[in-house]
């Protein structure tokens, strides 16, 4: 047991570090990125929500098909791949960085790793439910598709991307902050109140 936890530990670390040094380029950028996303400043978050709404008001205005859509978002990427570590040094300086913005590039590479490690183990368990619980596992193919499929016929795909996209930029500032723990915590004592009333109401 013991060297199988040294083991996934060694591999963790190996990931991390492979990711650090293919990520070493948007150090900075990614230093600030967390910031915004953390919510360090008390103005982050109506700054992140109104970057999203221009963006989404430019593509609403401009209403570009599929095709193009996907291709200047490819191309965007493309570009930023090749200019950012050439001008992220020049503006931030990558030679003035400290040992505690070092700890927290390595803090974010290792939970990117965490994130794409139980991306996949999730899609492993997706399949071993298939091959374990075939009917199991189409119903609930079945069933959550049909809800997405219905969701997204009651509501505009541009709106519904819009809202996904600001939930998701929110969401690492609403867990910084125990927003979400707080409300979740709220919702477990209204159930518990709830099942407490249904029990007293059976004596």
């Amino acid at each position: 047991m013991a060297e199988g936890d040294n083991r996934s530990t060694n591999l963790l670390a190996a990931e991390t570090a492979s990711l650090e040094e293919q990520l070493q380029g948007w150090g900075e950028v990614m230093l600030m990125t967390d910031k915004v996303l953390r919510w360090e400043r008390a103005w982050f978050p109506p700054a992140i929500m109104g970057v999203v709404s221009l963006v989404f008001l430019i593509i609403y205005y401009l209403d570009p098909s599929v095709l193009s859509g996907v291709s200047c978002f490819v191309m965007f990427l493309c570009l930023a791949d090749y200019l950012v570590p050439i001008l992220a040094p020049r503006i931030f300086g990558s030679n003035k960085w400290t040992t505690e913005q070092q700890q927290r590039f390595h803090e974010i590479c290792s939970n990117l790793v965490k994130t794409r490690r139980r991306a996949v183990g999730w899609w492993k368990r997706l399949f071993t439910l298939k091959e374990e619980k075939p009917k199991m596992y189409f119903m609930t193919m079945i069933i959550s598709l049909a809800a997405v499929a219905w969701v997204g016929q009651q509501v505009h795909n541009l709106l519904l991307t819009y809202l996904i996209v600001t939930f998701l930029l929110l969401l690492p500032g609403l867990n910084q902050h125990g927003i979400i723990s707080k409300y979740i915590g709220m919702g477990k004592r209204e159930i518990n109140k709830l099942l407490k009333q249904k029990e007293k109401k059976n004596e």
